[in-house]
Protein backbone atom coordinates (compact mmCIF):
# COMPACT_ATOMS: atom_id res chain seq x y z
CA UNK A 1 0.00 0.00 0.00
CA UNK A 2 1.40 3.62 -0.86
CA UNK A 3 0.62 6.39 1.15
CA UNK A 4 0.81 9.64 -0.97
CA UNK A 5 2.12 13.17 1.26
CA UNK A 6 -1.34 14.58 0.69
CA UNK A 7 -3.28 12.02 2.20
CA UNK A 8 -1.21 12.40 5.35
CA UNK A 9 -1.37 15.59 5.83
CA UNK A 10 -5.34 15.42 5.40
CA UNK A 11 -5.62 12.36 7.94
CA UNK A 12 -3.64 14.64 10.26
CA UNK A 13 -5.14 17.39 10.23
CA UNK A 14 -8.78 15.11 10.61
CA UNK A 15 -7.05 14.64 14.00
CA UNK A 16 -5.68 18.14 14.54
CA UNK A 17 -9.06 19.77 15.08
CA UNK A 18 -10.91 17.45 17.76
CA UNK A 19 -7.09 17.13 19.24
CA UNK A 20 -7.73 21.66 20.03
CA UNK A 21 -11.40 20.30 21.31
CA UNK A 22 -10.45 17.46 23.28
CA UNK A 23 -7.07 19.63 24.41
CA UNK A 24 -8.51 22.46 25.62
CA UNK A 25 -11.39 20.27 27.67
CA UNK A 26 -8.03 19.01 29.52
CA UNK A 27 -6.96 22.36 30.32
CA UNK A 28 -9.89 23.19 32.77
CA UNK A 29 -11.76 19.22 33.22
CA UNK A 30 -11.98 18.26 36.52
CA UNK A 31 -10.29 14.86 37.35
CA UNK A 32 -9.21 14.46 33.92
CA UNK A 33 -7.62 17.85 33.88
CA UNK A 34 -5.86 17.91 37.40
CA UNK A 35 -2.87 19.14 37.95
CA UNK A 36 -1.65 16.10 39.55
CA UNK A 37 -2.15 14.21 36.45
CA UNK A 38 1.11 13.67 34.97
CA UNK A 39 1.09 16.17 31.59
CA UNK A 40 2.68 12.63 29.42
CA UNK A 41 -0.69 11.05 30.40
CA UNK A 42 -3.03 13.91 29.41
CA UNK A 43 -1.32 14.35 25.91
CA UNK A 44 -1.81 10.56 25.40
CA UNK A 45 -5.14 10.69 26.59
CA UNK A 46 -6.61 13.33 24.49
CA UNK A 47 -4.01 11.98 21.51
CA UNK A 48 -6.18 8.63 21.96
CA UNK A 49 -9.85 10.40 22.09
CA UNK A 50 -8.97 12.33 19.06
CA UNK A 51 -7.86 8.87 17.41
CA UNK A 52 -11.04 7.09 18.20
CA UNK A 53 -12.79 10.60 17.42
CA UNK A 54 -11.59 11.75 13.86
CA UNK A 55 -13.32 9.03 11.81
CA UNK A 56 -16.63 10.00 13.03
CA UNK A 57 -16.83 13.29 12.77
CA UNK A 58 -18.52 15.37 10.14
CA UNK A 59 -16.33 18.40 9.59
CA UNK A 60 -17.10 21.51 7.40
CA UNK A 61 -15.97 21.23 3.58
CA UNK A 62 -14.42 24.66 3.54
CA UNK A 63 -12.23 24.10 6.43
CA UNK A 64 -8.42 26.03 5.71
CA UNK A 65 -5.60 24.57 6.48
CA UNK A 66 -4.57 24.46 10.19
CA UNK A 67 -1.42 25.85 9.62
CA UNK A 68 -2.85 28.54 7.78
CA UNK A 69 -3.24 31.58 9.69
CA UNK A 70 -7.60 31.23 9.69
CA UNK A 71 -6.88 27.45 10.43
CA UNK A 72 -4.90 28.72 13.49
CA UNK A 73 -7.92 31.26 14.38
CA UNK A 74 -10.35 27.96 14.23
CA UNK A 75 -7.88 26.31 15.98
CA UNK A 76 -8.11 28.42 19.11
CA UNK A 77 -11.77 28.15 18.49
CA UNK A 78 -12.03 24.71 18.87
CA UNK A 79 -9.45 25.44 22.25
CA UNK A 80 -12.02 27.78 23.77
CA UNK A 81 -14.99 25.49 23.15
CA UNK A 82 -13.41 22.71 25.06
CA UNK A 83 -11.68 25.09 28.05
CA UNK A 84 -15.79 26.75 28.35
CA UNK A 85 -17.22 22.34 28.25
CA UNK A 86 -14.34 21.65 31.22
CA UNK A 87 -14.76 25.28 32.90
CA UNK A 88 -18.54 24.53 33.34
CA UNK A 89 -18.21 21.68 34.97
CA UNK A 90 -14.98 23.12 37.07
CA UNK A 91 -17.34 25.41 38.60
CA UNK A 92 -19.55 22.38 40.20
CA UNK A 93 -16.31 20.95 41.82
CA UNK A 94 -15.42 24.35 43.19
CA UNK A 95 -19.18 25.23 44.27
CA UNK A 96 -18.57 22.10 46.73
CA UNK A 97 -15.18 22.95 47.76
CA UNK A 98 -16.04 26.50 48.63
CA UNK A 99 -19.16 25.43 50.72
CA UNK A 100 -16.10 23.46 52.51
CA UNK A 101 -14.58 26.79 53.11
CA UNK A 102 -17.84 28.63 54.42
CA UNK A 103 -18.16 25.50 56.80
CA UNK A 104 -13.98 25.39 57.94
CA UNK A 105 -14.45 29.63 58.64
CA UNK A 106 -17.23 29.02 61.25
CA UNK A 107 -16.05 26.47 62.96
CA UNK A 108 -12.82 28.02 63.38
CA UNK A 109 -10.20 25.41 60.84
CA UNK A 110 -9.94 28.21 58.26
CA UNK A 111 -6.43 28.27 60.22
CA UNK A 112 -5.71 24.07 59.32
CA UNK A 113 -4.53 24.66 55.21
CA UNK A 114 -3.08 22.39 53.13
CA UNK A 115 -1.92 22.67 49.71
CA UNK A 116 -4.65 21.74 46.84
CA UNK A 117 -3.06 19.52 44.00
CA UNK A 118 -5.90 21.10 41.88
CA UNK A 119 -4.94 24.59 41.86
CA UNK A 120 -1.87 24.45 43.56
CA UNK A 121 -2.90 26.74 46.25
CA UNK A 122 -3.38 26.35 49.77
CA UNK A 123 -6.68 25.75 50.90
CA UNK A 124 -9.07 24.71 54.45
CA UNK A 125 -8.68 20.43 54.91
CA UNK A 126 -12.36 20.34 55.35
CA UNK A 127 -12.57 22.30 51.86
CA UNK A 128 -10.56 19.60 50.45
CA UNK A 129 -12.37 16.71 52.42
CA UNK A 130 -15.65 18.26 50.63
CA UNK A 131 -13.71 18.43 47.08
CA UNK A 132 -12.51 14.58 47.73
CA UNK A 133 -16.09 13.70 48.30
CA UNK A 134 -17.53 15.95 45.71
CA UNK A 135 -14.79 14.09 42.94
CA UNK A 136 -15.55 10.69 44.28
CA UNK A 137 -19.46 11.37 43.65
CA UNK A 138 -18.77 12.62 40.38
CA UNK A 139 -17.07 9.19 39.20
CA UNK A 140 -19.77 7.22 41.13
CA UNK A 141 -22.21 8.96 38.73
CA UNK A 142 -20.32 8.38 35.70
CA UNK A 143 -20.00 12.06 34.96
CA UNK A 144 -16.56 11.77 33.45
CA UNK A 145 -18.19 9.51 31.21
CA UNK A 146 -20.79 11.60 30.53
CA UNK A 147 -18.66 14.66 30.10
CA UNK A 148 -16.71 12.58 26.75
CA UNK A 149 -20.02 11.54 25.63
CA UNK A 150 -21.20 15.13 25.38
CA UNK A 151 -17.50 16.06 23.93
CA UNK A 152 -18.37 13.55 21.20
CA UNK A 153 -22.23 14.93 20.39
CA UNK A 154 -20.55 18.40 20.13
CA UNK A 155 -18.80 17.54 17.17
CA UNK A 156 -22.24 16.74 15.57
CA UNK A 157 -24.34 19.48 17.41
CA UNK A 158 -21.51 22.13 17.37
CA UNK A 159 -19.11 21.20 14.13
CA UNK A 160 -15.62 22.16 13.77
CA UNK A 161 -15.39 25.95 11.96
CA UNK A 162 -18.77 26.65 13.89
CA UNK A 163 -18.58 29.62 16.77
CA UNK A 164 -20.59 29.75 20.02
CA UNK A 165 -23.32 32.47 19.89
CA UNK A 166 -23.49 35.21 22.08
CA UNK A 167 -26.27 33.70 23.77
CA UNK A 168 -24.26 30.50 24.87
CA UNK A 169 -21.16 32.47 26.43
CA UNK A 170 -23.88 34.84 28.48
CA UNK A 171 -24.62 31.65 29.68
CA UNK A 172 -21.58 30.20 30.79
CA UNK A 173 -20.99 33.31 32.42
CA UNK A 174 -24.30 33.42 34.29
CA UNK A 175 -23.78 29.98 35.11
CA UNK A 176 -20.80 31.06 37.43
CA UNK A 177 -23.62 32.21 39.84
CA UNK A 178 -24.64 28.91 40.36
CA UNK A 179 -20.88 28.77 42.51
CA UNK A 180 -22.46 30.52 45.35
CA UNK A 181 -26.02 29.25 45.46
CA UNK A 182 -24.17 25.23 45.13
CA UNK A 183 -21.67 26.66 48.19
CA UNK A 184 -24.53 27.84 49.80
CA UNK A 185 -26.77 24.68 49.56
CA UNK A 186 -23.88 22.87 50.81
CA UNK A 187 -22.49 24.79 53.59
CA UNK A 188 -25.68 25.92 54.98
CA UNK A 189 -26.60 23.48 57.82
CA UNK A 190 -23.27 23.61 59.02
CA UNK A 191 -23.30 27.61 59.64
CA UNK A 192 -26.88 27.74 60.68
CA UNK A 193 -25.81 25.46 63.43
CA UNK A 194 -23.02 26.85 64.02
CA UNK A 195 -24.83 30.22 63.89
CA UNK A 196 -26.63 28.93 67.04
CA UNK A 197 -24.19 27.55 68.84
CA UNK A 198 -22.42 31.41 68.59
CA UNK A 199 -25.65 32.91 69.71
CA UNK A 200 -25.69 30.75 72.76
CA UNK A 201 -22.35 31.55 73.44
CA UNK A 202 -23.18 35.33 73.50
CA UNK A 203 -26.23 35.02 75.75
CA UNK A 204 -23.67 33.22 78.08
CA UNK A 205 -21.32 36.04 77.73
CA UNK A 206 -23.61 38.36 79.05
CA UNK A 207 -25.13 36.15 81.87
CA UNK A 208 -22.29 35.50 83.17
CA UNK A 209 -19.06 38.05 82.08
CA UNK A 210 -16.24 36.02 84.07
CA UNK A 211 -16.67 33.16 81.73
CA UNK A 212 -12.88 32.47 79.63
CA UNK A 213 -15.20 31.93 76.64
CA UNK A 214 -12.02 31.57 74.41
CA UNK A 215 -11.20 28.40 76.69
CA UNK A 216 -14.36 27.14 76.88
CA UNK A 217 -16.27 28.00 73.05
CA UNK A 218 -13.25 27.17 70.80
CA UNK A 219 -13.49 23.31 72.15
CA UNK A 220 -17.15 23.22 71.92
CA UNK A 221 -17.82 24.66 68.35
CA UNK A 222 -14.98 22.36 67.06
CA UNK A 223 -16.71 19.17 68.49
CA UNK A 224 -20.56 20.65 67.56
CA UNK A 225 -19.34 21.54 64.10
CA UNK A 226 -17.84 18.13 63.20
CA UNK A 227 -20.93 16.54 64.60
CA UNK A 228 -22.83 18.74 62.11
CA UNK A 229 -21.00 18.03 58.99
CA UNK A 230 -21.23 14.02 60.08
CA UNK A 231 -24.93 14.57 59.78
CA UNK A 232 -25.28 17.17 56.54
CA UNK A 233 -23.35 14.97 55.08
CA UNK A 234 -26.53 13.03 53.78
CA UNK A 235 -27.19 16.05 51.69
CA UNK A 236 -24.26 16.48 49.53
CA UNK A 237 -24.68 13.56 47.31
CA UNK A 238 -28.36 15.58 46.30
CA UNK A 239 -26.18 18.82 46.15
CA UNK A 240 -23.41 17.56 43.92
CA UNK A 241 -26.20 15.95 41.62
CA UNK A 242 -28.13 18.86 41.41
CA UNK A 243 -25.12 20.95 40.25
CA UNK A 244 -23.59 18.33 37.61
CA UNK A 245 -27.39 18.12 36.17
CA UNK A 246 -27.66 21.54 35.60
CA UNK A 247 -24.11 21.48 34.14
CA UNK A 248 -24.88 19.18 31.87
CA UNK A 249 -28.22 20.89 30.71
CA UNK A 250 -26.35 24.24 30.37
CA UNK A 251 -23.74 21.93 28.05
CA UNK A 252 -25.58 20.29 25.94
CA UNK A 253 -27.33 24.03 25.74
CA UNK A 254 -24.42 25.15 24.88
CA UNK A 255 -22.90 22.67 22.10
CA UNK A 256 -26.12 23.25 20.44
CA UNK A 257 -25.96 27.07 19.80
CA UNK A 258 -25.31 28.46 16.51
CA UNK A 259 -24.25 32.20 16.23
Amino acid sequence: MQLALADLVVWAERVAWPLGRIGGLMLTAPVLGGRNVPARIRAAFALLLALLLAPTLPLQSALPSALAPAGLATMAQQVLIGAAIGFALRLVLEAVAFGGHLVALTMGLSYGEVVDPQSGTSEPMLSQFYLLLATLLFLAMDGHLALIALLGDSFRTLPVGVAFGADALHALVAFGARLFEGALAVALPAVAAMLVVNMGFGVMSRAAPSLNLFAVGFPVTLSLGFVVVWLSLGGLQAAVASLTDAAFELLRALVAARP
